[in-house]
């Protein structure tokens, strides 16, 4: 509400107000500090929620969709997730395979994303050539969804004409290196390159990466800049 803080200098309905009838996606779920467990499964029990700085309670019309990529009955077991937050969200549980279980859906996908960067490049792209679909269909995607995010995003910025060929995938992708595995004859350094390098192509951000990693930001930095990430 205005004036419940410095800065609020206007009402602001939030989130669950906006979604009023709707659907309230929340994303990261899995992510949700401790603190605001207990808040968020009071409102999923009770459909009520009060905004900041008002002290009228407020009834809510909103369909709850929750989504995360952690492993949630993990994090219930070592006491990172409330268990009855976590059976008051599992109604009905959909599991998105990888996409190394649906390649059908890759050449959809890169597709989309082909032309969302095209538009904001002003670009108009036909597709990609079939060579580099094949490749893309063929690899692996440890990263998943952002890494072929990523990987479509950096081919539109070094594309200029409008079809996309083999030859601005990363080289990675091309000899179809998924990179060592636990267990491999190679370096302890060779593996933490690895892992850093899928940890970043999975994360939104670089606090979000060290935060995976376990080590502080200035740490992430030290490693990217010796590995040449």
């Amino acid at each position: 509400m205005k004036g419940a803080f410095t800065g609020a200098v206007r009402d602001n309905p939030g989130r669950i107000a906006a979604c009023e009838g709707g659907t309230l996606l929340l994303d990261e779920v899995g992510d949700l500090p401790a603190n605001l467990q207990p808040k968020l499964l009071r409102f999923l029990q009770d459909k009520e929620y009060e905004r900041v700085g008002d002290y009228t309670t407020r009834k809510a019309d909103v369909r709850i969709i929750a989504a995360t990529n952690r492993d949630l009955d993990q994090a219930v077991k070592e006491g990172r997730f409330r268990e009855d937050l976590f059976y008051r969200l599992n109604v009905i549980q959909i599991a998105i395979p990888p996409l190394r279980e649906r390649q059908e859906d890759i050449t959809l996908i890169a597709e989309k994303l082909l032309a969302f960067f095209g538009r904001a490049r002003h670009h108009t792209f036909l597709g990609f050539a079939p060579d580099a679909l094949h490749a893309l269909r063929q690899y692996a995607w440890p990263g998943n969804l952002r890494e072929l995010r990523n990987v479509v995003e950096r081919a539109a910025l070094l594309c200029q004409t409008d079809r996309v060929g083999i030859e601005f995938l990363p080289e990675n992708l091309l000899s179809g290196d998924q990179g060592p595995r636990l267990g491999d004859r190679v370096s302890i350094e060779k593996i933490e390159e690895e892992h850093i390098r899928r940890v970043l192509a999975t994360t939104k951000s670089l606090q979000e990466a060290a935060d995976i990693l376990g080590i502080d930001q200035a740490t992430l930095w030290r490693r990217r800049k010796k590995y040449g990430i």
